[in-house]
């Protein structure tokens, strides 16, 4: 054991310190999201660490949502399907009421200084600029959702080379393949306002319309912030799903 390469608090257990050091070198970008880890064989050598407490260490990164086991494949890097949420609370079908993904598209692109909440979320300092996005979720060709983005911008700065028009549909995995910026873990919270403008004329809706807001705080997989993010859509087409078992 005193062979490990394992660093980080010693006070700690052990699978406690190879449970960070996995942590850490995934959100390193060492292993993807949907690839494969090393097999917990493989783990054991390499750390010199008894199996059974790698398979501690992997089942606690299994719990924590950042590992994924597949029946005869292996363990792999979890993917969060974040579009879920938006699936949860608003309903996108189309006339002959099928499911559908709303098409998107990025009406400005600006650097600005962010409203001090959030940068606070961002874990900005204070005189500190930001991406910010005003993206339009479209369900045939109707206005759904109208999305305000801000980005920090020493991880974001390639999509500012970026053609408006290519940012596509959806954004993660914009971020990772552009900026190697994977959002692992969001936090969400959910209100009610009065349309006012400009969101009115981006929804086409009149003053005073009930909106849903969904609010997101976007996480790496090393708990940094990655992105916040409103997103508005009228009430009328709000619901909520959830199972309970």
């Amino acid at each position: 054991m005193s062979n490990s390469p394992l660093g980080g608090d010693q006070r700690l257990p052990l699978y406690q310190q190879l449970r960070d050091d996995l942590a850490r070198r995934i959100a390193a970008g060492e292993w993807l999201p949907d690839e494969a880890i090393p097999t917990e064989a493989e783990i054991k050598t390499a750390y010199n660490i008894a199996i059974g407490t790698v398979r501690k260490a992997v089942d606690a990164l299994v719990a924590e949502g950042l590992l994924e086991r597949s029946q005869g494949k292996g363990t792999f890097v979890r993917r969060p399907r974040f579009d879920a949420s938006l699936f949860r609370f608003f309903r996108f079908q189309n006339a002959a009421g099928e499911k559908i993904r709303p098409k998107s598209r990025i009406l400005a692109r600006t650097v600005e200084y962010p409203a001090q909440v959030i940068a606070t979320s961002l874990g900005l300092g204070a005189r500190v600029k930001a991406i910010r996005l005003l993206r339009l979720r479209v369900v045939e060709n109707e206005p759904f959702l109208i999305e305000e983005i801000w980005l920090p911008r020493a991880r974001f700065s390639a999509l500012l080379d970026l053609a408006l028009e290519d940012f596509g549909d959806l954004l993660y995995p914009l971020y990772e393949s552009r900026c190697k910026q994977v959002v692992a873990s969001a936090q969400e919270t959910l209100t009610v306002e009065l349309a006012s403008p400009p969101f009115t004329d981006y929804l086409k809706v009149p003053p005073s319309t009930p909106l849903v807001v969904i609010e997101r705080i976007a996480y790496g997989y090393d708990k940094q912030p990655l992105e916040w993010r409103a997103s508005r859509g009228a009430a009328e087409r709000f619901k909520y799903h959830v199972d309970i078992r």
